[in-house]
């Protein structure tokens, strides 16, 4: 796990090393263990790495081929290396090293872009040509790994992050009002090609890109990994066992490390799932485990679910988010993920990997599985649509009967009545809710988003999943990298092994929700291994906090005030400053609970001040 920085100059000049190890010196947590700079010609290269697989210098970055046509520098972990590299043995190729990046680039020179199917994986890299002087970039399937750019007429760089682009991009950086829009609104980021930075884009998931400097640097980007493709290969309808025995195997080649390993472990269904099978399938009873644990009584606190595992675990940790901690960490806490987040939920992962620095440089979570088995709880307004509209009566009342039963409440059927609505008025709806809205930038970016249509008018289960994968999982994806990447962790996501993710989306819906509960095959598939306390809850979404408590409290009362009241804020034009007091001194009262609105002001004002001020 590593950084990765580069930069083509169109005018034929050579880069800068010193702006490319600028470039490297703003994300160095990402690797502190080496570093390396390639220039040839007109393109520089830059890596900083974070050692996991082959711990000696034969490791290092970039990395020539056996007869120097090539150069990569990459980022990520390709864990069906060891197989690979047999395969590609029996073809005649010889290795130096035991690493994967000699793997992939081997598979590179083998099987060209193709290679990128043979991947079990996560990653971004970079392979450059030199005899045909172009440079190919690709990242994963899902997003995992980041990769930004940046392209004008002179030049174009890349990064493993977007701070190192700032520092080489000639113009002062301007903010993304639409993004802003979309975040503000609809709490969604990172659901286009599009930043908070005008002209920084990313490469999508699944995407490649290729600049041929022979032709006119042209740029071509390929959508290489298309999910819904991928499902239509896939005949059969998933069980239990098989289920079962994939994410096993998913977790078992995640285990392929030569450092210590940890797992954040929430208390939550997915990552208990995960501690589980390494305890039970592995008889790993000395895997480390890190956990945020609240006061009792606080939204988020998890301890006594974390604590049905002490008996089967030598090494818990535990960390202790506050509004105290989360005052004194904020601007650290912004400029590391260089782009605004919709709630403090993301904060608690900052402060576990804070914990596992120094314990352990790999962990393991349950990331992905609720975009993957419908956890998120609006997904019960989404399948009570679908059996609507197949005219599936009978069971949409058993399932509404059952919904009501089990977690007593009326929200999954509001976003039933919400997902029916046409999309103008879902839109409207939305909206309407932000009254803090400045009238002008409502005016001048409502009518141009694409949050509704990307990830609410699902027409079945099987849909929506495959919609949040292809729209929302990147975010969380993203934080998950900034969070572990700023305490020098590498992040593995085992519920995002392809082969997984292909065959769940083919399960049938009952198998996804029934009788008031999500995440059926899952919950089913760990009969006997997962303990039945957190086998059989319904109250759990990830890593959350208690942010509702801590931004009334008195640090935040005098930080939000100062903050409404100061003239960079109101020169924005984004937000009304009297109309968002007077619905802060109405939370203050609690008469209305607007946290996640309150935690996206100071956030976005601060982003500012750190990135575009």
């Amino acid at each position: 796990m590593c950084g990765i920085a580069g930069i083509i100059n169109f005018n034929g000049n050579s880069p800068s090393i010193k702006k490319i190890e600028s470039m490297m010196d703003s994300m160095r947590y990402r690797g502190p263990d080496d570093e390396g700079v390639f220039i040839d010609k007109n393109i520089g290269l830059g890596f900083v790495r974070l050692s996991i697989i082959d711990l000696s210098s034969s490791g290092h970055q970039p990395m020539y081929s056996y007869d120097n046509k090539y150069v990569v520098v990459y980022n990520g972990e390709i864990f069906n290396y060891i197989e690979l590299r047999e395969e590609l043995k029996n073809l005649g190729y010889t290795f130096k090293t035991q690493t994967d990046t000699e793997v992939l680039l081997n598979s590179y020179i083998e099987w060209g872009e193709k290679c990128l199917d043979r991947f079990n994986g996560m990653w971004a890299f970079a392979i450059y040509d030199c005899e045909n002087e172009s440079i190919f970039l690709a990242r994963d399937r899902f997003g995992i790994k980041p990769l930004y750019y940046y392209v004008n007429k002179d030049f174009m760089a890349f990064a493993s992050e977007i701070p190192p682009i700032l520092k080489v991009i000639p113009v002062k950086p301007t903010a993304n009002m639409q993004i802003i829009f979309d975040y503000l609104v609809f709490n969604r980021t990172d659901h286009s090609t599009e930043t908070f930075f005008n002209g920084i884009y990313k490469l999508n998931h699944g995407h490649s890109m290729t600049l041929s400097m022979k032709t006119q640097n042209k740029i071509t980007i390929n959508k290489w990994y298309n999910l819904k493709n991928e499902l239509n290969k896939v005949s059969r309808l998933i069980n239990e066992d098989q289920f079962k025995n994939l994410l096993i195997d998913s977790i078992k080649i995640r285990l392929r490390s030569d450092v210590p390993i940890g797992v954040c472990l929430s208390g939550g269904l997915d990552s208990s799932t995960i501690v589980s099978v390494i305890v039970n399938e592995f008889n790993k009873r000395d895997i480390k485990t890190f956990s945020a644990i609240y006061q009792e009584g606080q939204v988020g606190n998890e301890t006594e679910f974390i604590n049905l595992f002490k008996t089967n675990l030598k090494n818990m940790y535990f960390t202790y988010p506050s509004d105290e901690t989360l005052y004194e960490d904020i601007h650290k806490f912004i400029k590391i993920h260089a782009e605004p987040l919709p709630s403090t939920g993301p904060y608690a992962q900052y402060k576990v990997m804070e914990l596992a620095h120094q314990k352990a440089s790999v962990t393991l979570d349950g990331q992905g599985a609720d975009e993957l088995l419908a956890g998120y709880h609006y997904f019960f307004g989404i399948y009570f649509k679908e059996l609507f509209n197949n005219l599936k009566l009978l069971r949409l009342v058993k399932e509404i009967y059952y919904y009501i039963k089990t977690h007593n409440s009326i929200y999954g059927i509001k976003t039933f009545i919400y997902f029916l609505l046409p999309s103008r008025l879902k839109s409207n709806i939305r909206i309407a809710e932000k009254k803090y809205l400045n009238k002008d930038f409502y005016k001048n970016y409502s009518k141009t988003n694409m949050v509704v249509d990307k990830l609410y008018n699902a027409k079945s289960i099987n849909e929506a999943m495959i919609n949040h994968i292809d729209y929302k999982l990147e975010h969380l994806l993203k934080w998950e990298d900034r969070n572990s990447m700023a305490f020098s962790i590498e992040a593995r996501v085992p519920f995002l092994d392809h082969r997984l993710v292909e065959s769940a989306l083919k399960a049938q819906n009952h198998q996804i929700i029934s009788k008031g509960m999500t995440k059926v095959l899952l919950r089913r598939s760990m009969i006997g291994i997962l303990p039945e306390k957190i086998r059989l809850r319904t109250d759990k979404i990830g890593f959350d906090t208690p942010q509702d408590e801590w931004l009334k409290k008195r640090l935040f009362k005098d930080l939000v005030f100062s903050m409404l009241d100061s003239a960079s804020f109101n020169n924005r034009k984004i937000i009304n400053p009297k109309i968002a007091k007077k619905m802060y001194t109405e939370y203050l009262n609690d008469k209305i609970e607007i946290s996640k609105e309150v935690w996206k002001w100071i956030n976005l004002e601060f982003w500012f001040r750190e990135y575009i001020d």
